[in-house]
C-alpha cells in the first residue's frame, strides 16, 4: 500500500472554470489566428471556392481533440488503484514533453507561421480538396492536441467533474469570438504580450503536471522516495480555502510535496521559463516590410 494520498480536496467549480477557460482562450486564439490566416489568404486571393475545404479540416480538428480530452477527462475513471496511478503518471509526463516542445516551438515560430500557411496554402489549392483539408486538419489539430494535453492535469485533479470542460468550452467560444473581431477590425490586441504571459502561465501549469505525474509514479512505486516530503504545511494551509482552491485546481499544488516533486518542479521551472524568455534571434531583415495579415483588406 502507498504511503502517499492520491487524492485531495476537489478545486471549486470556479476554479476549474478560470484555469480551464484561461487555457480555452490561449490555445483557441492561436487556433483562431492560423484560420483567419488561411481565410484571410483564400478570400485576397479570390477562391472562396475552397473555404468549405478549410471548414471540412477544421471541423475534423476539433472532432479528433474532442475525442482525446473525452478519452483522456473520461477514460481514466474506468481505472482504478495502482493502475489509474500509472496510466495518470505517464499521461502526465508525455504531456509535459509535447506541451513543453510545442511552447517553446511557437516562441520561434510565430513570426514566420504566417508566410508558411500562405505558402502551404498555394501548394495545397494546386494538389486539390483533399490537401487543402490536410492542411487546415494539421494546422489546427497542432494547437488542439496541445490544448487536450494541458487538459491532462485537470481530469486526474477533478474526480471526473465536467466543469473543466465546460470552462475549456467557454474559454474557446470567448477565443472565436475574438478572432472574428480581430479579422474585421474590430478590436486589436497586442499578439505579442498576450502570449508571452499566457506562455508563463502555461509553463507553470505544466510544471504542476509534472509534479503531479512524479507523485503519481511514486504512489505506482514507479519512483521512490514517496514518503520523504521537502516541506509540509498542512496545519498552516488551508486546502479548501480560495487561494488552496485555485493552487491545487490550477497549478496542482500540495502543501505536502515529495522531495521529489519539490525537485521536478523546481527544475522545470529554472530550466523551461528562462528558454521561453531568452530573446529570439532576428532573421536577415527582408527588403521590403510585409503588411499586416490579420484581414483580408491587409493581407498580401
Amino acid at each position: 500500500m502507498s504511503v502517499l494520498a492520491s487524492t485531495g480536496n476537489a478545486p471549486s467549480i470556479a476554479t476549474q472554470l478560470f484555469g480551464s477557460g484561461l487555457i480555452g482562450v490561449r490555445e483557441g486564439l492561436e487556433a483562431g489566428i492560423v484560420v483567419m490566416i488561411l481565410v484571410a489568404f483564400l478570400v485576397k486571393t479570390d477562391r472562396r471556392d475552397a473555404l468549405k475545404w478549410v471548414w471540412v479540416g477544421v471541423g475534423a480538428a476539433v472532432a479528433m481533440v474532442a475525442a482525446i480530452f473525452v478519452g483522456i477527462h473520461y477514460g481514466t475513471s474506468t481505472v482504478t488503484g495502482l493502475a489509474a496511478e500509472m496510466i495518470a503518471g505517464v499521461a502526465s509526463l508525455v504531456a509535459v514533453v509535447i506541451v513543453t516542445g510545442m511552447v517553446l516551438w511557437m516562441r520561434t515560430a510565430a513570426r514566420s507561421i504566417s508566410g508558411e500557411l500562405r505558402a502551404g496554402m498555394e501548394k495545397a489549392l494546386g494538389l486539390g480538396p483533399f490537401a487543402v483539408v490536410s492542411l487546415a486538419f494539421f494546422a489546427v489539430g497542432r494547437e488542439g492536441v496541445e490544448t487536450a494535453l494541458l487538459m491532462v492535469g485537470y481530469a486526474e485533479n477533478t474526480a471526473g467533474s465536467s466543469w473543466p470542460l465546460i470552462g475549456l468550452l467557454i474559454g474557446l467560444a470567448v477565443a472565436a469570438a475574438l478572432t472574428v473581431l480581430l479579422y474585421f477590425g474590430a478590436i486589436k490586441i497586442d499578439l505579442a504580450r498576450f502570449f508571452k504571459y499566457t506562455g508563463i502561465f502555461l509553463i507553470i501549469v505544466a510544471a504542476g503536471i509534472l509534479s503531479y505525474g512524479v507523485r503519481a509514479l511514486q504512489i505506482a512505486g514507479w519512483l521512490a522516495g514517496g514518503s520523504t516530503h521537502a516541506f509540509d504545511i498542512s496545519n498552516s494551509f488551508d486546502a479548501s480555502s480560495w487561494y488552496g482552491t485555485v493552487l491545487a485546481g490550477i497549478f496542482n499544488f500540495r502543501p505536502d510535496p515529495t522531495l521529489a516533486q519539490a525537485i521536478a518542479w523546481v527544475t522545470y521551472i529554472a530550466v523551461v521559463l528562462p528558454l521561453f524568455l531568452r530573446p529570439v534571434k532576428s532573421g536577415p531583415k527582408p527588403a521590403a516590410k510585409p503588411a499586416p495579415e490579420l484581414t483580408p483588406e491587409s493581407t498580401s
